[in-house]
This record gives C-alpha cells, sequence and structure tokens, in this order.
C-alpha cells in the first residue's frame, strides 16, 4: 500500500448528472474512516450538466477530483486517464451509474490484504453473480463472457463488472487500446500477474440511460477478444537475474 494513500477510486462518467450525488454520498459512508482515499471523476465529455456538479463536489469534498475529457473518448480511455492521474498504488473502479455498490470494496480491500507476496495478485474482480439488466444485457454479456472464457482462458466469470480492484503499477504497464476495460484480468495475467474474483452487490439502474446496447457490447467485444489472444500468443515473460 502507498504510505501516502490507501486507495484511489476512478469512475467514468457520460452523461450521469442524476446519479453522481448519490454514488459520491455512499462512498463517503461505505470508506470515510477506513481508508484514505482520493475519487477521481472522469468526465468524457459529459453534455448534461455532469460537469458543474462535479466541481461543486470537489468545492465540497478536497479529496474528490475531475477530470474532462476534450472529447468524447470512451471508457477504456476514461480508465487509463484516471489511473494515470491517481496517487495511490492500489485503483478500485466504478461505473457512474450507480449499478456497482462503492459498500463491496472493504472486502475486496480485504481480500487483497489476505494475499501473500508469493501468490502475487495484482487485481481483485467483481463477479455480478447476480445481474440486475435487461435480458439484452444478460444475454449480450453471457455470449461474450462466454466466447471470452473460452478463447483467452483468463479464469474469470465476469470481465464486465466495472467494480475491479488492481495495482496502478501493473496497469500502467498492459497494451492501451480501446475497449481494453473489457480485458483487464487477461492482460494482468499476461503481465505475469494473478487476479481473482468475488462476488459483488449488482442493482437495477434507477437513473439515466444506459450508454450500451448488442452493437457496442457483444460485436465489439468479441472483435477484441482476438487481438487479446494475439497478444497473449506472443507473450515473453521469463526470470531475470542480474549476474556479477
Amino acid at each position: 500500500m502507498s504510505e501516502q494513500m490507501d486507495l484511489s477510486i476512478v469512475i467514468p462518467v457520460y452523461n450521469e448528472a442524476e446519479n453522481i450525488r448519490i454514488l459520491a454520498d455512499e462512498i463517503r459512508t461505505a470508506l470515510d474512516g477506513k481508508y484514505s482515499y482520493e475519487v477521481i471523476f472522469v468526465d468524457d465529455h459529459s453534455t448534461d450538466g455532469s460537469q458543474t456538479l462535479l466541481r461543486n463536489l470537489r468545492q465540497e469534498f478536497p479529496q474528490f477530483r475531475c477530470l474532462r475529457h476534450k472529447r468524447n473518448s470512451g471508457q477504456s480511455t476514461a480508465v487509463y486517464n484516471g489511473v494515470k492521474a491517481a496517487n495511490a498504488e492500489w485503483i478500485a473502479t466504478l461505473d457512474g451509474d450507480g449499478q456497482n455498490d462503492p459498500a463491496d470494496i472493504p472486502a475486496m480491500m480485504d481480500r487483497l490484504k489476505a494475499s501473500t507476496d508469493d501468490e502475487g495478485l495484482q487485481m481483485v474482480a467483481g463477479y455480478r453473480k447476480k445481474r440486475q439488466d435487461s435480458w439484452l444485457k444478460k444475454i449480450s454479456s453471457r455470449i461474450a463472457n462466454g466466447v471470452r472464457s473460452r478463447l483467452l482462458s483468463d479464469d474469470t466469470p465476469d470481465t464486465g463488472c466495472g467494480l475491479k480492484l488492481f495495482s496502478r503499477s501493473a496497469f500502467l504497464e498492459l497494451p492501451y487500446f480501446d475497449h481494453m476495460h473489457r480485458f483487464l484480468p487477461a492482460l494482468i495475467q499476461r503481465h505475469g500477474g494473478k487476479t481473482v474474483s468475488v462476488e459483488v452487490n449488482h442493482r437495477h439502474r434507477v437513473m439515466g440511460v444506459s450508454k450500451y446496447g448488442l452493437h457496442n457490447r457483444l460485436w465489439v467485444g468479441i472483435v477484441d477478444i482476438f487481438g487479446v489472444r494475439w497478444l497473449q500468443r506472443r507473450s515473453r515473460l521469463t526470470a531475470v537475474e542480474e549476474k556479477d
């Protein structure tokens, strides 16, 4: 753990003005008094007033920070820029739609602390065993997860869950590409790290509109799987020792 700060929480948001304040209050309830932390909202060029709300949060709570993309760039870019700006060694990511529950973060931190150096744990990934989504989301995710698991062998039942806890330094050594956030367990494993999945709470979207459908959730993800498989096949990791 970083001596300066236990945890940086990175949250990509795009037109989530109705959810931002609720999510911020939940984070404070879950973490205040337990960890030293910061929250980095990355506004992916929202057009609904999200930026004004985020500025107000920053004035109210110094540990809340806000980055804004000059143009809409997607969730992976938002996560990447948030992680680069983070101060802690361990990063927790949450989706900005309020469906991830910040109350799960302490248990994920406990799992991380229970690991040993020999285990080499670099990621604790959330598993939405009881998903609260539409039938379209459930079917498209089930197909994509099945294809991904078969081709990448990443031993992760739910890579699409936005709630993850991982090493900042390991993340920044991964190859960056659009949609990479869907394949973080496989990429971490390719890098030589270990990952585990833990069951987390998943909630109905109460406000706002989903930004994903069949086209940008299923088909794009399946195409990207073959790119990640290409990276896996060309990985060359080996132990190195310095000789006198």
